[in-house]
């Protein structure tokens, strides 16, 4: 059995259809995972519905989410406080498990702190994600960002899937992060609640933490040992459950990023094009460990599925599905 050190931390507050989310996510972790515990931080209306429900057996730790803590940064910039076992990967509720975890847990013990992203950001990581990026670049204002702040690089972190082990790191993590969203003014970086968001991001403050703690990011892209990858309905074949799930991985980053495209007509015929081009379109099926349901044009497949399994597991808990006897005589004729 699994070293009950290691466990799962998730969070949710807002809508009840939030906790529904992270009953889902945990239904397929279990397919896989049946050993290491669960741990849910949350507000007491969502504690109170699955207690309601009976499906808080889901979770070996249930406890209460601070109203302080009831956003994307009041969260993820303070993961020392919720670090509920010695090594605790942090996971989004928003993501369908689909294969055995333990190749990534071995994989994550190496290091004392990590997320999941790239080494190097793009230029629209934290900035802005139309025509006003090619201004940032002319300008060299993430070349200044960098040396204001004396560092050296920019990586990328995608906060979906995070690994804390050490304690003090895990702090001083948290401490930085903090600290240069504080600075947001300095910098280059573009505050999504000036987009219109009702939330700010976490993940250029923890990419810019990490950078200068001089932390390792977990590649997030590594082809059949890719952590996480996003789903996308024309890359995914799958039921209606994600028992089995068929990914289109491409190998050129640039034909990959392209799944961010959220026409599906205008994506599907640049994929094609890529792939009538010589070792451009070139690409490998696979079983990812997990499908994260970032993009907002994608979150739909995921709802569905959540609110189906909601329903289902509750239906179960209502009315037990029987168990057949076996057959007497078939059991004395062996």
């Amino acid at each position: 059995m699994s070293s009950p050190r290691e466990g799962y931390v998730l969070h949710s507050y807002g809508p009840d259809r939030y906790v529904k989310h992270v009953v889902a996510s945990v239904h397929t972790l279990r397919r896989h995972d049946p050993d290491r515990p669960v741990a849910l931080f949350c507000p007491q209306h969502h504690r109170d519905l699955l207690e309601r429900r009976g499906l808080d057996a889901h979770f070996d730790v249930l406890e209460d989410l601070p109203r302080e803590h009831r956003s994307i940064v009041g969260f993820k910039h303070h993961l020392h406080r919720f670090k509920a076992f010695e090594r605790s990967l942090f996971v989004d509720a928003d993501i369908v498990w689909c294969r055995n975890p333990d190749p990534l847990w071995r994989q994550f013990a190496a290091f004392p702190f990590t997320a999941t992203g790239l080494q190097n950001a793009d230029h629209f990581f934290g900035g802005p994600k139309g025509l006003g990026v090619v201004a940032d670049v002319l300008l060299g204002r993430r070349r200044r960002t960098l040396r204001r702040l004396g560092l050296t690089r920019l990586p990328r972190v995608q906060a979906g899937v995070i690994y804390a082990q050490d304690e003090a790191c895990t702090r001083e993590v948290d401490e930085a992060a903090a600290a240069f969203l504080e600075r947001v003014d300095e910098t280059h970086f573009r505050s999504r609640l000036d987009e219109g968001r009702s939330e700010e991001t976490c993940e250029w403050s923890l990419a810019l933490a990490m950078s200068k703690l001089d932390l390792h990011v977990f590649p997030w892209l590594q082809g059949r040992n890719s952590p996480q990858l996003d789903y996308i309905d024309s890359l995914t074949t799958h039921d209606p459950d994600f028992q089995e799930v068929s990914y289109r991985l491409y190998t050129n980053r640039f034909v990959y990023s392209l799944r961010g495209i959220s026409s599906t007509r205008l994506r599907s015929a640049l994929l094609g094009l890529a792939e009538s081009l010589p070792g451009v379109g070139e690409y490998m099926e696979l079983t990812p460990y997990a499908l994260h349901f970032g993009w907002l044009h994608q979150k739909h497949a995921f709802q569905q599925f959540a609110e189906r399994t909601w329903s289902r597991l509750v239906a179960e808990r209502t009315h037990p599905r029987q168990v057949t006897s076996p057959n007497p005589s078939s059991a004395s004729a062996e």
